[in-house]
């Protein structure tokens, strides 16, 4: 990794990672944006499932000084699209959607949760914030394949949200309620002590 990247990463890290910060987190390891794989499915009123994904900007792991962790997340809304459909892409992007002119990236911070839930699986609350409004929303991790999930494979989580709870109100005679997020993320090399 060269100098500017590697500079640009703890800049991310930094941003996603404050609010830990502040509250006394001691260790953190930065989420891989190459590695990780955020994506999303939507239905048409016809039957139709449309995938789509986010590239995902940026975020962290960060250790507690009680040993429990919190996961931040930011994804790239004006980078998000809809696979094989760019008409779909530009309507999912516009103002009556995701309105990624105004609302760039969509957020998650967790709350925080026991070392044992990645390995285990189970549910993992947290604020998801999508067209700057901010809401209280569960997703389900699933039991880790390897004895480092999120390092040696990937922690992979979903949940379902509905639009209509973030102001997404238009195509609802095409596009039904529900979106189910999909998540599979990687770390960059741990910190001493994150993932034992």
């Amino acid at each position: 990794m060269n100098r500017l990247a590697a500079f640009a990463l703890a800049g991310i890290c930094a941003v996603a990672v404050g609010a830990q910060a502040a509250s006394g987190a001691v260790r953190a390891a930065a989420i891989d944006p190459g590695q990780s794989r955020v994506g999303f499915e939507l239905k048409t009123r016809w039957g139709q499932a449309l995938e789509g994904r986010f590239a995902v900007r940026g975020g962290a792991i960060a250790v507690l000084p009680d040993g429990r962790r919190q996961v931040s997340l930011v994804l790239s809304v004006r980078d998000m699209e809809i696979v094989g459909f760019p008409t779909y892409s530009r309507i999912a992007r516009g103002e009556g959607f995701f309105d990624a002119a105004r609302h760039p990236e969509l957020s998650f911070v967790s709350q925080p949760y026991a070392e044992s839930l990645v390995r285990a699986g189970g549910p993992l609350a947290g604020q998801l914030r999508i067209r700057g409004v901010e809401r209280r929303e569960t997703f389900t991790v699933e039991p880790a394949g390897c004895a480092r999930p999120g390092v040696d494979c990937d922690a992979v989580a979903h949940g379902t949200v509905r639009r209509s709870d973030y102001g997404m109100d238009r195509w609802s005679f095409a596009i039904a309620d529900r979106i189910r997020f999909s998540l599979r993320l990687r770390t960059h090399e741990p910190v001493e002590g994150l993932a034992e």
